[in-house]
């Protein structure tokens, strides 16, 4: 509750040191209406900050460009009402801005992201990776090479194969085991 009131208490006063600067440099004093934009240019900077932290670059151009506004717009402050309220109501139209323009630049390009893999691969990886593998097949057994190109590369069941090449089943989960086990321990070899 005491947090709430000191953080209200120097609302109150930043509110009216604000006002009082502008509405001095409203009537002439450039004195008291440097004062007014340094202040608010600190306020401003501290709004955009929390709200652009992953683009820190961008934080000053809009304080500049909420300033040179608010600056432009000077003679349509109602002095009854709250300074800042306006003030952030044209830092937050500035921010939409910003926002909006960084989106219509980012939707005209295409990010080359890893999940795009443009580059990732060419088409003569998977024909090597193709060629190799059928080397390294041919160099196993009819035991061994048939069941795995028919259980592992074609999808085809236990019992399928079997019946296309004439082992039995067993002889068939065997030559898969032992093939797989071969190719790994060449490939283990070659590495």
């Amino acid at each position: 509750m005491e947090r709430t009131v000191v953080m209200d208490d120097r609302f109150a006063q930043s509110e009216r040191l604000l006002r009082e600067s502008l509405l001095q440099g409203l009537q002439g004093d450039a004195a008291a209406y440097h004062c007014f934009l340094k202040a608010l240019s600190a306020h401003l900077r501290a709004y955009y900050r929390k709200r652009l932290f992953q683009r820190p670059d961008d934080v000053e151009d809009l304080v500049q460009e909420t300033l040179l506004a608010v600056h432009n717009q000077r003679h349509t402050y109602r002095s009854d009402q709250p300074l800042t309220a306006w003030v952030y109501a044209i830092a937050r139209y500035k921010l939409v801005d910003l926002l909006r323009a960084r989106a219509a630049r980012e939707a005209l390009t295409d990010p080359l992201d890893d999940e795009l893999e443009v580059f990732a691969a060419s088409d003569t990886d998977a024909s090597d990776a193709r060629k190799d593998l059928g080397q390294m097949l041919a160099s196993l057994p009819d035991g061994q090479r048939l069941p795995i190109v028919h259980v592992k590369l074609e999808g085809r069941s236990v019992v399928e194969t079997s019946q296309l090449t004439g082992m039995s089943e067993s002889a068939v989960k065997i030559g898969v085991h032992r093939g797989l086990k071969a190719l790994a321990a060449r490939i283990r070899g070659n590495t």
